[in-house]
């Protein structure tokens, strides 16, 4: 589903993704680990074209390394930012009408779908955005991006900041939509990641520098000393 080749990202003089290689296959997770300042983040922007990158970006067999991010959106490739960023004086219900910009005539369909996979969300419909906990904010941020009919899910950080009662809420959901969509995972809890991941990268210093099957990474010495606590 997503081929990225030689994706080089610079902030000035400072090189934050150095020429990196990464593929995700339809109906799978793929994991992207790694310590803050390694270049997960600006890794998910530039694929969505919204830094300025250098290489390849090819999602479901069309070269999208120059479409706008609006475009790469309403082609089926949707990202779940980091910190959610949902709009929090809008209602629970607009902000998902705001993921459906490209959608609105199938606005209801795609609502109750939603609704179905996040039955808390249909409870605080009218609720403002801003009200709700970290872990219904995470859920409507999902939410939102399910809203424009993604092919391909691209999730930067959904654990960050919420209790482990509600992180295993929100990996059990992203497990669940592998069964419909693929996922890149960007993920500072390694642990978790690589538990429901098929495979998986680590990213030091804006280069991959390890690759395996997710549980090969699990039991490796290196990775275990590094992001897993030993």
């Amino acid at each position: 589903m997503l081929k990225v080749k030689d994706l080089t990202v610079n902030y000035g003089v400072i090189a934050a993704v150095r020429g990196i290689d990464l593929n995700v296959k339809a109906g799978t997770i793929v994991t992207l680990i790694g310590a803050n300042g390694a270049g997960k983040t600006s890794t998910l922007n530039a694929i969505v074209n919204s830094v300025k990158k250098s290489g390849s970006v090819v999602f479901d067999g069309i070269d999208i390394s120059k479409m706008a991010t609006h475009k790469i959106v309403k082609h089926g490739l949707s990202l779940v930012p980091e910190g959610r960023k949902i709009f929090i004086n809008l209602t629970v219900e607009e902000n998902l009408r705001m993921g459906a910009f490209n959608n609105d005539e199938d606005f209801e369909n795609l609502r109750n779908v939603v609704y179905d996979k996040f039955p808390r969300l249909k409870q605080k419909i009218n609720q403002a955005g801003g009200t709700l906990s970290g872990g219904e904010q995470q859920m409507l941020a999902i939410g939102r991006a399910l809203m424009s009919k993604p092919r391909m899910l691209m999730l930067d950080e959904p654990s960050l900041g919420l209790a482990p009662k509600i992180i295993g809420e929100v990996f059990e959901i992203i497990t669940e939509l592998k069964n419909d969509i693929p996922i890149l995972l960007i993920e500072q809890n390694a642990f978790a990641a690589l538990k429901i991941a098929d495979y998986g990268y680590v990213l030091e210093n804006g280069s991959i520098t390890l690759s395996d099957e997710a549980q090969n990474l699990l039991g490796n010495d290196e990775v275990r000393a590094k992001y897993l606590g030993g």
